[in-house]
């Protein structure tokens, strides 16, 4: 029995080769209708590309890449990651391009890793957790390596960018617990050399007016219940605290509790990025769901064009939305 080939696939869904060959690789336009009879017919004669010969044929590795400088601990507990490695992957899956993934322990290892994805491993990269100063962003220029930003970056770059909006629910949040009543409002950010961390802590300053209350977090478990004892440790305590993920905020609820205080009656808390089981916590945690998928679908479709020459262009996801729930339900007590 014969091997089926392109030419075959190309026949069962009454289009040319090189429609099979755009439809799989994503090189050029093609509309969705195509795209599915294409993977329809190599569905139904069970055929797959050779990566090898694609890849001769391109002169691409077929594969993009995200390099993570972060606790693995971190990325375990975080809900962000599993949800936006969901959203790209949804992408990648149309042209059969693979992800890798790399978790390096610091900058040196972060460098060696972006060198060795332009010797061929892949053709691109998302580069996530961005800095408010990244040495990463004119490394990664220098090396040629296409690359979208995601977050908001505010220096120059040629890169295309995806960026939300973090700024606005610590607002909205503030104005919620300053009409419920809550005068002293804290804020555990997390490491405040990260964009988005820096972009929800000015928002919380300018919208209660100092940085009194402000402490800096790195979003675990740990630095959430450590700087929970020291606000609550203050001689004229806060009322309410808003966390930057709802690790620290789980973190920082369970020790509250642990010391007799009542949430919400005595501590209103609320968290960010609304994992899973936030709503279902006695009492449920208020928190800003972002819809990491959404931006993992955002990010991969403009590295895939960034990669077959389209310029560079940035797009803003509109995906923040605020969750009131119990634990900021009333008033503190005063």
């Amino acid at each position: 029995m014969s091997r089926t080939t392109i030419a075959d696939v190309a026949r069962e869904a009454g289009v040319t080769k090189a429609t099979v060959s755009h439809a799989l690789s994503g090189n050029r336009p093609i509309s969705e209708e195509t795209r599915a009879k294409v993977l329809a017919a190599a569905e139904k004669l069970e055929w797959a590309p050779s990566q090898s010969a694609r890849a001769l044929a391109t002169r691409r590795a077929n594969a993009i890449a995200v390099v993570l400088a972060r606790d693995p601990e971190v990325i375990a507990n975080d809900s962000f990651f599993p949800a936006f490695i969901a959203g790209v992957e949804s992408v990648l899956a149309e042209t059969e391009t693979a992800l890798l993934l790399q978790v390096v322990p610091d900058r040196h290892a972060e460098e060696r890793a972006y060198r060795t994805l332009t010797h061929g491993r892949a053709d691109g990269a998302l580069l996530l957790d961005l800095r408010t100063d990244d040495w990463r962003v004119p490394f990664l220029d220098d090396l040629g390596l296409p690359t979208v930003l995601v977050g908001a970056y505010d220096q120059p770059t040629g890169f295309s960018c995806v960026r939300t909006d973090d700024a606005a629910p610590i607002r909205e949040l503030v104005a919620h617990l300053r009409a419920a009543g809550h005068g002293r409002i804290a804020h555990v950010s997390g490491p405040l050399d990260y964009v988005h961390s820096k972009a929800r802590a000015e928002a919380y300053v300018e919208a209660v007016g100092d940085d009194e209350l402000l402490r800096e977090g790195d979003f675990t478990a740990a630095s959430g219940r450590a700087r929970t004892a020291e606000l609550l440790a203050l001689p004229d305590r806060p009322t309410a605290i808003l966390y930057s993920n709802d690790t620290m905020a789980i973190a920082g609820l369970s020790y509250a509790r642990a010391q007799g205080l009542s949430i919400p009656q005595d501590l209103a808390i609320s968290g960010f990025d609304d994992d899973h089981l936030s709503a279902h916590l006695s009492p449920a945690l208020t928190s800003v769901s972002s819809d990491p998928a959404a931006r993992g679908r955002a990010a991969a479709r403009l590295l895939r064009a960034e990669i077959i020459g389209a310029p560079p262009r940035t797009e803003v996801v509109d995906c923040n939305v605020v969750h009131f729930r119990e634990s900021t339900g009333s008033a503190a007590r005063a």
